[in-house]
């Protein structure tokens, strides 16, 4: 196993929209930079001593940089706070040589690139190549909205632009992006490539596997892991202002998973705290949010906030439900 690192300078950091920084990455003599193709990503060794890993979304045909994108997640693992924090432009990082566990299918006939947030960053990367390799393709690109979508810019004024659509939560109904319809339309072998939060991902491939896409056409990464849970959870209830139907919530179970043991369902998608499905209004007590879809305004709002991964900081919570 290579455990050689890199030793580069952030030569900018910029917002690309609300929540995501950009970060490009030189060496810091000026020289070129190991060589990565589509899909590729690279590890970044923080200044707290965390490592994560982050997906390349420049051009594979440039040899003088690296570009990155991150999300910064409020209440993850710390990577993405860390990153935002404590790396200014013009510090020195140790990185790994890129890898690439996500690469493209040249051989292709075709290829379908689909997008969901922040998982554009090796989707984009991949777009940029097949653009210059005049290969086949298609990339829909699925966000919140459009104010909170990274690269937008970049990809109406690229070369590919008319091979691309654009889906947004708070969009008109008829721009909703339909898996199934999508991936019924694809070319015959099409090769799919899917990246975005865990439920996204989910649903795509359970989607291709029904219509019977064989295993060697679906490419894929999955980075994000399941909710992490603490030592310290403690049992709290739920109150429903509906009928005053009181639930207990116990360690180890979500707010989601016990209000459906009791025949109360609620509309989720991916079960992390990325999506915002599941978005639910707080009357009473004080959530301790565990998501990475909310604003640093809106969790201390405390108005409202994701069952499928949150809980309670008081003994009660009550549920607009």
């Amino acid at each position: 196993m290579n455990t050689a690192t890199l030793d580069v300078k952030v030569s900018r950091k910029w917002t690309e929209v609300q929540g995501i920084c950009g970060f490009e990455l030189t060496a810091i003599n000026g020289a070129s930079l190991p060589s990565f193709s589509a899909g590729a990503h690279i590890d970044v060794h923080l200044p707290d001593g965390l490592v994560r890993q982050y997906s390349l979304c420049n051009n594979p045909n440039e040899s003088n940089r690296y570009h990155i994108a991150v999300l910064r997640a409020a209440d993850g693992r710390g990577g993405s706070k860390a990153i935002h924090d404590l790396v200014q432009e013009g510090d020195k990082v140790k990185i790994s040589e890129p890898k690439n566990h996500f690469p493209l299918a040249h051989d292709a006939a075709h290829h379908l690139l689909l997008a969901g947030g922040i998982g554009i960053t090796p989707i984009l990367c991949m777009a940029e190549r097949l653009s210059v390799a005049d290969e086949n393709f298609e990339m829909h690109y699925c966000a919140r909205s459009r104010g909170r979508t990274a690269f937008v810019s970049r990809i109406d004024s690229s070369h590919f632009a008319h091979r691309v659509k654009f889906h947004f939560d708070d969009g008109d109904p008829d721009q909703v992006f339909d898996i199934a319809k999508t991936l019924e339309q694809a070319p015959a072998d099409s090769h799919l490539y899917v990246c975005g939060p865990r439920g996204f991902m989910d649903a795509v491939l359970a989607e291709a596997r029904r219509q019977n896409w064989v295993e060697g056409r679906l490419h894929y990464e999955f980075f994000g892991g399941v909710v992490e849970q603490s030592a310290g959870d403690k049992t709290f209830q739920v109150k429903l202002a509906s009928n005053g139907v009181t639930v207990d919530v116990a360690p180890g179970c979500t707010v989601v998973q016990a209000l459906a043991e009791t025949g109360v369902e609620l509309l989720t998608s991916c079960e992390q705290g990325v999506c915002g499905t599941c978005l639910t209004r707080v009357l009473d007590g004080t959530p301790d949010h565990r998501d990475s879809y909310l604003t640093d305004e809106e969790k201390a709002a405390g108005d409202q906030f994701m069952p499928c991964c949150s809980r309670s900081k008081t003994p009660v919570l009550v549920l607009d439900l």
